[in-house]
């Protein structure tokens, strides 16, 4: 067995044998898209991409990967490597160090893989990926193996990220087509179970009943006490109506009743204020358009 089988980074572990080496074809195979008619690169709409310029498009896989990022960096011209002229020859190095500082600008990424294999796809592609800090086993050779062997990434973080590169490429042009993930507000419900209400004060305006019980709009439920002083939260609070407070301007009812000559008014709270707040909760929609269509495989066709 070679020596990189004993080596840490090896993903692998147990007995292995080396297939037997088989003779060598007469005529190479012809890749993926020789013909530019056929060649799913040429034919991708923009709306596939994360990032796309007058003369480069950036793609990512259909689905989170176990890397924090893979990316594949395409030219719009039909050509491989070797055919690129001088003009897409020296934009190739800008954006493939454009493109290596937008991932490692990512958090929890420490070093960025850069590959070209080609013997899959004869459009020309060239592959980017994350390894993630501190994880020292997915170092060097075999990082495109580990990221098949690693549980996703949450899609919401990947689709984030997605949006981040999109954007940090666009600061030097082109345009970014790559969204982060929406965010499904939720709005508070309503009362949990009718208020009940005193009789309406001398200026007209109500007051909840003691002990009255209201949803605080993240399905738990809380007691409004007003019995307690101004200003004070009613006991057991965790917090979450801090904006809430009891109007000092004006004596309250029981306040009336030992002598003062106001009227009573009803507690308030301020615009906004969490007696009634809503939560909010991210969640990831559907997969969007720019982060669709068929990436080659870095394993099976290269």
């Amino acid at each position: 067995m070679p020596a990189f089988t004993s080596w840490p980074t090896f993903p692998f572990e147990g007995d292995l044998r080396v297939k037997p080496l088989e003779e060598p074809a007469d005529v190479e195979p012809p890749r993926h898209g020789e013909d530019p008619a056929e060649c799913s690169a040429c034919r991708a709409p923009d709306e596939a991409y994360i990032w796309v310029s007058e003369r480069w498009r950036v793609r990512a896989l259909d689905r989170p990967t176990g890397l924090p990022m893979v990316l594949i960096l395409e030219s719009r011209s039909h050509l491989d490597l070797g055919d690129l002229p001088n003009l897409l020859a020296a934009e190739l190095g800008v954006l493939t160090v454009r493109l290596e500082r937008a991932v490692r600008s990512l958090d929890g990424v420490a070093r960025v893989h850069v590959n070209r294999w080609g013997d899959g796809s004869a459009h020309l592609h060239v592959w980017f990926l994350a390894r993630p800090f501190g994880r020292l086993q997915l170092r060097g050779t075999f990082l495109s193996l580990w990221d098949d062997i690693l549980p996703r990434i949450p899609e919401p973080v990947w689709r984030e990220n997605l949006a981040l590169v999109a954007e940090w490429l666009a600061e030097f042009g082109g345009k970014a087509l790559a969204e982060p993930p929406h965010i499904d507000w939720q709005t508070p419900v309503s009362f949990s179970a009718p208020a009940q209400r005193d009789s309406a004060s001398p200026d007209g305006t109500e007051e909840l009943a003691h002990g009255a019980v209201v949803s605080d709009g993240a399905g738990q439920l809380e007691t409004i006490d007003d019995s307690t002083s101004p200003g004070t939260p009613p006991a057991g609070s965790s917090g979450r109506g801090a904006g809430a407070s009891t109007s000092t301007g004006s004596p309250t009812a029981s306040n009336a009743s030992e002598g003062s000559t106001g009227p009573a008014v009803a507690s308030t709270a301020a615009p906004g204020a969490g007696a009634f707040g809503a939560t909010a909760a991210a969640a990831a929609t559907g997969p969007s358009d720019a982060t669709t269509g068929t990436a080659p495989d870095k394993h099976r066709s290269g």
